[in-house]
């Protein structure tokens, strides 16, 4: 208890608690206010402390959709924060622009492919403003691989990054569970608690990330995180604050109802085993999950239904199981709406796209991408696409492959084939380490992920995803790394 204690009270633990204790505060603040206030704070943070600044980002980017609602002014410290690190990493080199350039083969495939995609989209009459935002949006994140990949970093990094990943995972999953118990009037901004929800959706928790897939993508990484730090304290330090981590995590991935992550998850998992063959492995998830359908689960739907019946108005469906969740799949009515406007209807009109543009696709800003969200497509009203039936008039493709297909054609899928091919090539030469098995199992779960999301686009998921890669690029001196 007292070793607990003492890393709970450290300087580094400490820190972030603060700078996520401003970043609150900053939400009392007029919009221009808190705009120049936190740029100044955090962006002389990130140059003092660099590595620190990471582990801070990893919190503000799961929760910065509620911050942005609460205050607009909020907005940038993500971006101000990676423009300071890539500062800092270029004077700490001392302008070493050779070591700087020095890229592996995965990059130079991510590289040609942004390339392509925005040439192409340019050329099909996609403005300068849609095609800049979507090369952000995939190589944001991206940035900050490249910072810590390039870092001398601390020998407990890792532990580092899992207990910031542990303890962001109670401050979203305790936030979600009164989100679920209050039937969302609780912890909110107005327009989330009277946004409306598909009879589907109903039942999910959205938590601070505003969205159940993202919050699922989180706790899985939480879950990762813990298991982490179980297998590092083999002397059983924090045991039981770990057990519990494990038990309440799982039981908020499970409320978030997230098919895909469940399936994701499921897949890392199976691919970890059948590399590192840790079977007890298999034991300690068995009984987390177990425990928190018995303690987390069970007791939050029961909860819910006692808030109904003291009278609380709800609709129905605010209580669900995760059977019924998985038959929806089947469900006729689901499958007619996935084949007229849903995931079905995408990838055929993404493979019509493609039958017109085989060789390079529409361009970046066409089909069901982050930039289409923000600034439309020339493209949707000739292929029928009708934004006005749905919500706030904006679709994603849900399929990050289909999106690949229509937007950069047949050159796009080979150049990204070649990023993911090179990427796990480096994993695999290192199978038989804990880590490279790790990468393995990853690295599978983010390819599942790609079918049911835009997953290279959702920077929550790309940001941990990076981060915890780059520490896998350090361990195995991909490239030559800097004091900063």
């Amino acid at each position: 208890m007292q070793r607990m204690k003492q890393s709970l009270l450290s300087k580094e633990v400490l820190t972030i608690v603060l700078l996520v204790a401003v970043t609150f505060l900053s939400l009392l603040l007029p919009s221009k206010i808190a705009l120049i206030v936190t740029s100044l704070i955090f962006a002389i943070f990130a140059f003092i402390k660099p590595l620190q600044s990471v582990l801070y980002l990893l919190i503000y980017v799961a929760i910065r959709p509620l911050l942005v609602e609460l205050n607009p002014g909020l907005k940038f410290i993500g971006d101000l924060i990676t423009f300071i690190l890539l500062i800092k990493l270029l004077i700490a080199s001392r302008f070493d622009i050779k070591g700087l350039l020095h890229f592996k083969l995965f990059e130079w495939a991510f590289f040609f492919f942004l390339g392509v995609g925005s040439l192409v989209g340019y050329l099909n009459g996609v403005s300068i403003g849609a095609i800049v935002f979507q090369v952000r949006t995939f190589v944001i994140m991206y940035l900050v691989y490249y910072f810590l990949s390039r870092t001398v970093l601390p020998a407990n990094w890792k532990e580092q990054l899992s207990w910031t990943a542990v303890g962001l995972g109670w401050l979203v999953s305790l936030h979600g569970l009164v989100e679920k118990i209050s039937i969302r009037q609780w912890l909110l901004p107005e327009y989330w608690q009277y946004m409306p929800l598909s009879a589907e959706n109903l039942q999910r928790i959205y938590g601070l990330p505003g969205n159940p897939n993202s919050l699922a993508l989180i706790m899985m990484f939480t879950v990762i995180a813990v298991l982490f730090l179980k297998n590092l304290y083999k002397n059983m330090q924090y045991k039981w604050f770990l057990n519990i981590s494990l038990v309440l995590f799982i039981g908020v991935l499970i409320l978030t109802f997230s098919r895909g992550t469940l399936i994701a998850g499921a897949f890392f998992a199976v691919t970890y085993l059948i590399f590192s063959r840790d079977w007890k492995l298999v034991k300690t998830l068995a009984i987390g999950w177990l425990a928190a359908f018995i303690l987390v689960y069970y007791p939050v739907n029961a909860s819910v239904s006692f808030v109904k019946y003291l009278g609380v108005e709800a609709p129905d469906g605010t209580v669900g199981s995760l059977a019924d969740r998985f038959g929806q799949i089947l469900d006729n009515k689901n499958v007619d709406r996935m084949v007229s406007n849903g995931r079905v209807f995408y990838i055929k009109k993404g493979f019509e796209i493609y039958q017109d543009y085989p060789v390079a696709g529409t361009g970046f800003g066409t089909f069901g991408g982050a930039a289409t969200i923000s600034y439309g497509s020339p493209i949707y009203a000739d292929y029928g696409i009708d934004l006005s039936i749905y919500f706030e008039n904006k679709i994603y493709s849900d399929n990050q492959y289909i999106q690949i297909i229509a937007e950069t054609g047949t050159l796009g899928v080979i150049l990204f084939a070649v990023y993911l091919l090179a990427m796990v090539a480096l994993f695999w030469k290192q199978r038989h380490t804990r880590f490279g098995q790790m990468m393995l199992g990853l690295w599978i779960a983010t390819g599942v992920c790609g079918a049911f999301y835009n997953i290279w686009e959702l920077k929550v998921y790309t940001l941990i995803f990076f981060t915890i890669f780059a520490a896998f690029a350090v361990e195995h001196k991909f490239y030559k790394q800097y004091r900063v």
